[in-house]
Formats: structure tokens, sequence, C-alpha cells
């Protein structure tokens, strides 16, 4: 089946990519970039949808967007947000719209931000959100990755949490203080932290595209969440550093304004929908997830 990926070249798509491709996949990444670095054998780039015919491809997998905790959110830096994710799900729709056979699903990346803060309480894709940035991003997200349906087409929608693996994303931005010893919770760490490892996020899209009856929205994390706290004093333990440095709320907020609630939020967030339809985890238990990381 040819798959078109955008943000093939992130942290998520790095490891989806070679994956379809090795499966038999021929894979189409839509990027930016001018000369990607690409796994060899079955994926391609492109740098524009325009002469692309979307009646060639069996499916679209949607993972692109700026990364959202890389600079504070000023204006400016919101507005590239929202371009990267809201308008770009929008050209990606037209582009297939246009086609004389459109390809029959689309696989689209949101993230638990659109729940927004939820406290202790379990979160499932029923659990009504709480107003803000994250949640008005998301959803108008997830507002124009849904209108591909009414174009016939197969919706999914990946409300994705904390993506655990080494060579990028959230651990890589951690490492350095942990590795140093000077690691600890963020406030009082009693706050819920949504992860997953990044080989069952590749591996949900993979199901969601293979899976004929699944549609809607879906929450892409372990299931089993943990708080900040408990978090921390698992990565110490793997690598076996100390964590006692904690980082107070107020000083979070100081260093990295708005965007502290990143930080701080708190999502226990549960993927039922991917449970009771018979998804299983590789790893759904964090100390085996971290085991895994870092090779031991």
């Amino acid at each position: 089946m040819k798959i078109l990926v955008t943000g093939g070249t992130g942290f998520v798509g790095q490891s989806l990519c070679p994956e379809l491709a090795a499966d038999g996949h021929e894979v189409v990444v839509l990027t930016r970039q001018s000369a990607p670095r690409l796994p060899k054998g079955g994926v391609s780039a492109v740098t524009r949808l325009d002469g692309l015919d979307a009646s060639g491809f069996g499916g679209v997998i949607n993972l692109a967007g700026a990364p959202i905790g890389d600079a504070r959110w000023t204006l400016e830096r919101k507005r590239l947000l929202l371009d990267s994710r809201v308008n770009t799900t929008a050209r990606l729709v037209e582009w297939m719209a246009r086609a004389k056979r459109r390809p029959p699903v689309l696989v689209s990346a949101s993230a638990v931000g659109y729940y927004g803060e939820q406290g202790d309480r379990p979160v499932t894709e029923d659990t009504p959100p709480t107003p803000g940035f994250t949640h008005d991003l998301c959803a108008a997200w997830e507002r124009e990755a849904a209108k591909a349906g009414e174009l016939g087409v197969r919706v999914c929608l990946m409300r994705i949490g904390v993506v655990l693996d080494q060579g990028g994303g959230a651990l890589a931005r951690m490492l350095p203080a942990f590795r140093m010893g000077a690691g600890g919770r963020l406030g009082a760490g009693k706050h819920w932290f949504p992860w997953i490892h990044r080989a069952d996020v590749t591996a949900i899209c993979q199901w969601l595209l293979d899976n004929d009856k699944a549609r809607g929205a879906y929450n892409v994390g372990a299931p089993n969440p943990v708080t900040n706290a408990e978090f921390t004093r698992a990565l110490g333990r793997a690598l076996g550093r100390p964590t006692v440095l904690p980082m107070p709320e107020a000083a979070l907020k100081l260093l990295f304004g708005e965007m502290s609630e990143l930080l701080l939020v708190s999502d226990r967030m549960l993927p039922k929908r991917l449970l009771d339809e018979g998804f299983e985890f590789r790893y759904p238990d964090l100390d085996r997830a971290l085991a895994n990381i870092f090779g031991k």
C-alpha cells in the first residue's frame, strides 16, 4: 500500500516510516526539508502536495506540527503552532478532496492537551475538556481532520501523550539534568504524567491504519499513567542517579511563562477505546518501558 506521512521526519515519524516500509508499504514523506534524512528502501520524500495525486494512496498519516515545548508561547509562536497543525491539516484534506478516488483512511495526530487540566480523575475519550490554549489548539486541529469524514474517508484522531524514547522528545530535554544527578520532581509532583513508549505510538498508528472498524478519537497513552513524582523516581532508578532537587512551581512559571502549563497540567489519561477494541501494548508499565529505552 502507498502511504503519505506528514511530519515523517519528526520524532514519531522517524520510527514509524521505516516500520511501514519494512512491512512492504511504499512510504511518501511530505516535508519542508529540501534534503531530509530518510531510511533506505521504500521511503521517498516530496516538499509539495501539488502534482501529487491522492488517488494513488491507500492511507494518510498526519503527524505534522511544530514542537509545542521548544519555545515560550509568544503570540508569534502560538500562530506557528496553529498554522503547522490546523492549516497544514486543512490543506491536506483539501488535497484529498480533489482526488477522483480518495484515500480510504486518515490517521491524524492530536494531543493529550485536548483535555486541559483534569486533576486526579481518570480521563477517557468521553471526558469533557477544560478550556485553555492547548484545548483550543487540539480541538481546531481535530475539526480540520474530521472534515475528511465528510468525503467518505475513515478518520482516526490520536490524542497522544508524552512520547518517551532515546533520540528526541521529552527525554532529550530531561536527561542532561537527570544524568548529572540534578533531576527532580516538578512542583509538588502530584500531577499526572500521561506517558507512552514511542514503539507503542508507532504500533497504534499502524493498528488504526489497518483496522477498518476504527474511527474517531483515541487516547494514545500507556494504560498505567503515573504522577510526576513517580515518573521522576522511576527515571532516577533507570539511570542510577539521585532525584532530590525539585523545581518549584513558581520558578517554572517564571522560566517558561504560559508554557509552564505543559509541565504542571494533570491528565490521568487512559487509552480506554484502544483497550476495549483489543490493542495490546508492548510497554504498559513505566519501569519496563525505561528498561527497554536504556537497554537494561
